[in-house]
């Protein structure tokens, strides 16, 4: 029998097929409650690897530090929990001194700072295959929040927090002028890439609002699932599909892009439609909101926008053009 691969596989079912038999279930991320007053701990973590996540060729130490732990507290505001603790290890190459490791705690601390991070350790350990970042955290729901949590039902709104595909076509601008001093070696011309800025930025410094929770509190409207989109759009509801038991359609034309979406598409020969769908390193927040909240969460939250909804289970997740045709999403990774 031929040998399956990841690439074939895919990231989400590949999870599902390890813990299947084991007796635990493929949640992202562990809670339990906590004291007398029920609230929720919940955990978080995420790895970076050097040449995987990250090119230190074009990726600023401070940046760098200030996205990993980005990556890490996104899973919370999912949870709906407050940001609590946060754990750092730090595997260090020979290559790296202190002042860049000092430089890359820079960003970890001004992030936790802003995202309101009570405890804050790090550890240090050598490592022979170039940079690597492992963050942990911890936050807290209140348990008023998870009593007004309520199960999803078809025709809950898909909601997401910003534009999509935009990290990705970053990257690859990024990527681009690498290729160009590769093969010149000239680091006197530096590339101009000031009409690319807000595409250079969402893939090497994104940002959340860190108050997004406690918004969603006040104004009395609890998503039903909560995902931190990092591995495109396609993997994000893949896992809605899984954890609710229910289908959910997406419309592409629902689907926010950032400006020069399609020019870059053209230039690069990439369909902006797939950057979205699979391109990863969006960080972006994706709820199911009730239907009857609709009016009110348009109107408090006008940087989401509404992309699609949850349906029957025998739909599956699928991706709906204009014309109506549907499509199944497909969340593969590792290609």
């Amino acid at each position: 029998m031929a040998e399956e691969k990841f690439s074939e596989i895919g990231r989400t079912e590949a999870i599902e097929r390890l813990f299947d038999g084991t007796g635990y279930s493929p949640w992202d991320g562990c809670g339990f409650e906590a004291g007398k007053k029920g609230n929720m701990i919940r955990s978080a973590s995420r790895m970076l690897l050097e040449g995987i996540d990250f090119d230190l060729t074009y990726f600023p130490l401070k940046h760098l530090g200030y996205k990993s732990v980005i990556s890490t507290v996104g899973e919370l505001y999912a949870f709906l929990a407050a940001p609590k603790t946060l754990s750092v290890t730090l595997g260090i190459s020979a290559k790296l001194d202190f002042k860049q490791i000092k430089e890359l705690w820079e960003g970890i601390r001004t992030a936790a700072s802003e995202h309101r991070i009570q405890k804050l350790s790090l550890d240090l350990t050598p490592s022979q295959n170039g940079l690597c970042i492992s963050v942990s955290g911890t936050g807290e729901t209140d348990s008023l929040t998870c009593k007004r949590r309520m199960p999803a039902k078809s025709m809950d709104l898909i909601c997401i927090s910003d534009n999509l595909g935009a990290a990705f076509m970053g990257m690859q601008i990024l990527e681009r002028e690498k290729r160009k001093f590769d093969a010149t070696k000239d680091d006197s011309k530096q590339p101009e890439l000031k009409e690319y800025r807000h595409l250079i930025g969402a893939y090497l410094k994104p940002e959340l609002n860190p108050s997004i929770v406690e918004q969603l509190e006040s104004a009395e409207i609890i998503p039903s699932y909560g995902y931190f989109v990092t591995k495109g759009l396609s993997d994000a509801v893949k896992r809605l599909v899984r954890d609710s038991g229910l289908g959910a359609k997406v419309y592409v034309d629902k689907i926010p892009f950032p400006g020069k979406m399609f020019d870059l598409g053209k230039e690069f020969n990439i369909d902006p439609i797939s950057a979205a769908l699979n391109g990863g390193d969006d960080f972006r927040l994706m709820f199911t909101v009730p239907i009857g909240k609709h009016e009110k969460f348009r109107r408090d939250f006008q940087t989401f926008d509404i992309i699609g909804h949850l349906a029957r289970p025998e739909a599956g997740a699928v991706i709906v053009t204009p014309d109506g045709v549907e499509f199944p999403m497909k969340a593969q990774g590792w290609k």
